[in-house]
């Protein structure tokens, strides 16, 4: 790509405004905006708003919008040319889903759109509902301020196949950014039927599927318990809160510095409930308040963190934890009621904790792993489908925050895990057990196992490079990490155990794994961990020993 040829047609042909930022440019900002395309993967486009090929802004989104118009139009049939489209509380995403829609209209396709900014769980439920043929969340998920995105989902409500996406690339590499896209006001649109609003019917039946996924089979349990919600800023807000109150709970105080829709994040910089300080605000409300349960989603409602009562303070717990917990409750519940399918099955990711496999086992539950990306939960749920056996499916769940219960979408949804976690506090509650403790008692039947992410920031061109140096350099023949010898190493780059070509790592080691592999989503490296040993110190130590090796590699 000629940058600086790239970066003067930007200067001559780009909406007005994104020009005050263009004419302001130093020559590494320039670099870094227009040394390649923003990429177009399964996980459809993510980066930073701004001008420039290799940014969010309402140019990149038309384009993208006109090759997935162009792939829908060569691949469906006519009556079957729908597209469903939601937003987050992003900046910017309410104009770049409209955009979105305008392109589809002036494509002949009909698009349907939320009237107000509706969580990633309910655009999936909407593709399928509706029949569309695809389906589009502008979301940045769980990344801080300065990112959008917007991801592509496929008539089965799950995000696209990776043969999807590359014929919906090819598309989009075809077109040129400014002269292809075909663009009709949103107004128009409207008025000549081709853009709808999503009725109320469709988000109603939403919440229905959510609280069907209740185990409580008519038993009569205390809601009464004092929780602590934070949509952090985003589109959990009123599908969480009613989706609790309509099932009895009602002692619920939302975080009110977190409360409304606001894209700047102002109190949560990552406003990603895997992180500390993103729960930091919900701790203090807990802790003010005396409540029982936190639980905090990210901005478009697929991610679910929460912290329990633990003596006169309160813990987070970890995805994993959650996800062990929710697991073993679903089991014990559906075996009580005698609704545990035949041949019952639960997927994980590569990266999610080894103990639930033990747990699953327990229950005589299958535990199948996938590729990290909750997308490829989804996908089993549709091999299922296919083989006239969904309900064989009771759950699925990543380290990642990332839970669902039911078949009714194809994404990871924090609505049913909000609504599922209350309900399984209430259920112990009734039994005078708190979640903590029955972690505990899990801990002690199956044996300790420390699981931890590290992350590293790799920014601009430079850093996508060096983050394939490391892996290349990870490729290269290691005996041992942290003092353990390496028993096998897995590599998913060209496609392992039926699953799709990937660029990760999996080094297996007596009592331990390690996993590393690029975010497909942000700038940076990540490290999973899992250690198990008698005790966390222990394990805690160990856990120290193999990220250091690893980080020896990733430095050198």
């Amino acid at each position: 790509m000629n940058i600086e040829a790239s970066y003067k047609r930007w200067l001559e042909r780009a909406d007005a405004s994104l020009q005050d930022e263009l004419k302001t440019m130093d020559a590494a900002r320039v670099e870094d905006a227009f040394y390649r395309d923003l990429a177009f993967g399964t996980g459809g486009l993510r980066g930073v708003l701004g001008a420039g090929t290799n940014r969010m802004n309402i140019h990149t989104v038309s384009k993208a919008s006109q090759g997935l118009a162009d792939y829908v139009n060569a691949h469906f049939p006519e009556d079957a040319r729908r597209i469903a489209v939601s937003y987050d509380s992003r900046i910017l995403s309410d104009e770049f889903a409209r955009a979105a829609c305008g392109v589809f209209a002036a494509n002949g396709i009909r698009a349907f759109i939320y009237p107000q900014l509706m969580p990633t769980p309910c655009l999936s439920y909407a593709v399928r509902a509706l029949g569309c043929a695809a389906g589009v969340m502008v979301t940045a998920s769980h990344n801080p301020a300065k990112y959008n995105g917007y991801k592509v989902y496929g008539p089965d409500g799950c995000q696209i196949t990776t043969e999807a996406a590359e014929a919906i690339l090819a598309a989009i590499d075809r077109l040129d950014v400014f002269d292809d896209p075909k663009r009709m006001d949103f107004g128009i649109g409207m008025d000549q039927g081709l853009i709808e609003y999503i009725g109320e019917d469709v988000y109603t039946a939403f919440t229905e599927e959510v609280k069907k996924q209740s185990l409580l089979g008519g038993e009569t349990v205390d809601k009464s318990a004092a929780i602590v919600y934070s949509p952090l800023n985003g589109t959990g807000l009123k599908p969480v809160l009613r989706a609790l109150a309509e099932s009895g709970y009602t002692n619920v105080t939302v975080v009110r510095e977190q409360e409304q829709p606001d894209g700047h994040f102002p109190t949560c910089p990552f406003p990603n409930p895997e992180i500390r300080e993103a729960m930091q605000l919900g701790l203090d409300y807990a802790r003010r308040l005396n409540a029982d349960l936190l639980l905090a989603t990210d901005p478009d409602c697929d991610r679910c963190g929460i912290a329990v009562k633990d003596g006169d303070d309160y813990t987070l717990l970890s995805g994993n934890e959650t996800g062990m917990l929710l697991l073993d409750y679903i089991c014990q519940r559906r075996v009580a009621l005698g609704t545990m399918p035949d041949q019952p099955v639960m997927v994980k990711t590569i990266v999610t904790t080894d103990m639930v496999e033990r747990i699953a086992a327990k229950y005589g539950v299958e535990a199948v792993n996938v590729l990290t990306g909750f997308k490829y939960i989804g996908e089993t749920i549709g091999r299922l489908e296919k083989e006239g056996r969904p309900d064989r499916y009771i759950f699925g769940f990543e380290e990642s925050y990332g839970y669902l219960s039911g078949t009714y979408v194809r994404d990871k949804d924090a609505v049913d895990a909000s609504f599922l976690i209350c309900e399984m506090f209430a259920w112990y509650k009734t039994r005078g057990i708190g979640l903590k403790q029955r972690l505990e008692q899990l801990y002690a039947e199956f044996g300790y196992c420390l699981n931890t992410l590290h992350s590293y920031q790799f920014e601009g061109s430079a850093g996508f490079a060096r983050m394939q140096a490391i892996m290349a350099a990870f490729r290269d023949p290691i005996d041992s990490l942290g003092g353990r010898k390496i028993n096998k190493v897995l590599d998913y780059a060209p496609g392992l155990d039926g699953l799709p070509k990937s660029d990760v790592l999996k080094f297996l080691l007596d009592g331990a794994s390690v996993v590393v592999r690029p975010s497909g989503t942000e700038p940076k490296l990540k490290v999973y961990a899992s250690v198990t040993a008698h005790d966390r110190e222990t394990a805690a130590a160990e856990e120290a020993k193999l990220v250091g090796d690893m980080e020896k590699i990733i430095n050198q």
